[in-house]
């Protein structure tokens, strides 16, 4: 069967294109503390217009609110407010932005990992020993993070 060349892994090299590579592991770190201020703002909101009934139900309304934001952020230009901050985007596994589909796995993976603490704990260790700084999620979806300037 062969591959048609839209099919093919245009993914910068890590070897010969270090400079897209450089440093994201620590900047997707910034951004996911950016990110959890925006969220955290957005929630703040939220149980501010619903006159704190919100608070209730705080734990869902912080999943939904940081889902959704994660999910729609990442479906308009592959990256999330504090990942545009940082200049810092995802590639698909054929080198493409990410679409509404594969940004939702890409959320949904997150999520994921991020209800238990070993996932997470070796999704960040992953970023930061492998070549292409991949996550468990990048990992799962063939996935990467570069920097944008690069």
């Amino acid at each position: 069967m062969m591959m048609s060349d839209s099919l093919i892994n245009t993914q910068p090299d890590p070897d010969r294109h270090a400079e897209f590579y450089s440093g994201v592991a620590f900047k997707r770190g910034l951004a996911w503390i950016v990110d959890t201020i925006f969220v955290t703002l957005i929630v703040v909101v939220i149980a501010l217009i619903t006159a704190l009934t919100a608070l209730f139900i705080l734990p869902l309304v912080w999943l939904a609110v940081g889902f959704l934001y994660r999910w729609i952020t990442l479906s308009g230009d592959s990256a999330t407010w504090g990942m545009r901050l940082m200049s810092i985007k995802f590639l698909d596994r054929y080198g493409q932005r990410f679409d509404a589909g594969t940004a939702f796995l890409h959320t949904l993976g997150y999520s994921m990992s991020m209800a238990f603490v070993l996932p997470q704990i070796i999704s960040v260790a992953l970023m930061m020993v492998t070549r292409r700084g991949q996550g468990l999620t990048d990992m799962v979806l063939g996935s990467v993070a570069i920097n944008r300037s690069a």
